[in-house]
């Protein structure tokens, strides 16, 4: 059996290919290069009026890199409806050691408040309700994968991803693949030859992904620069 490093992960993403496993029990990894990709335009944002909504009235709150490995455990959790998962323990592996190597990222949703960038601890431990996780290289998003135990909180993540996306200069964020969650964020299928060439000119644009810069002020400007979408 091949075992991968972080470095090898990275360099896949830059070729424009990324790893997968055929169950969450095998321990096998193999890398994937879809005929048509799934992308969401960051310039400008597509959301509808229920997006629009939520970033006003969310009962949730949203931190950045503060539970990488929970995030990633909801992502690959098996449950009544998702018997089984790509995300096996060796990809677990490799992410968190790409997490660590500051390359990849994660959002989580809580159902707490926060003070001063801290989640409240007065009424009892802040739960996980959602999140997502992917990979930063250059002007690129690679988005792997995400998860939801309460409405809207996998949605609420993606809209604080794109916010910081856009606020920090990136000019691609990758699906890979194209489904109807996704549909409703403007995501469509580009082919593999116009996904390269975007993410030839990503891998030369300078960006950063926000960590501590002032969530609103980031939302509002995707909610000022977004267009509205049914």
């Amino acid at each position: 059996m091949h075992h991968y490093s972080p470095e090898t992960l990275i360099k896949s993403y830059a070729l424009g290919v990324f790893p997968m496993a055929e169950s969450h029990d095998d321990a096998r990894i193999f890398f994937v290069d879809p005929e048509q990709r799934g992308v969401i335009p960051l310039d400008p944002p597509h959301l509808n009026r229920s997006m629009r909504k939520l970033i006003r009235n969310t009962p949730y709150q949203v931190t950045i890199n503060t539970a990488f490995a929970d995030v990633i455990d909801g992502c690959r959790q098996l449950t009544d409806t998702r018997t089984d998962t790509w995300i096996n323990h060796p990809i677990r592996q490799l992410y968190c050691a790409l997490h660590r190597l500051g390359f990849a990222h994660s959002l989580e949703v809580w159902d707490r408040k926060i003070t001063d960038n801290h989640l409240c601890s007065d009424e009892g431990t802040p739960r996980l309700i959602g999140g997502l996780y992917g990979v930063a290289c250059a002007g690129a998003f690679f988005g792997e994968s995400m998860f939801s135990r309460a409405s809207n909180a996998s949605k609420l993540a993606l809209l604080h991803l794109i916010a910081r996306l856009r606020h920090g200069g990136f000019v691609l964020l990758d699906t890979q693949f194209l489904n109807p969650h996704l549909v409703q964020f403007g995501c469509h299928e580009i082919s593999r030859a116009m996904f390269q060439e975007k993410l030839q000119h990503a891998l030369t644009v300078t960006a950063r992904l926000p960590m501590d810069d002032d969530p609103t002020a980031m939302l509002d400007q995707l909610l000022q620069d977004s267009t509205v979408i049914s």
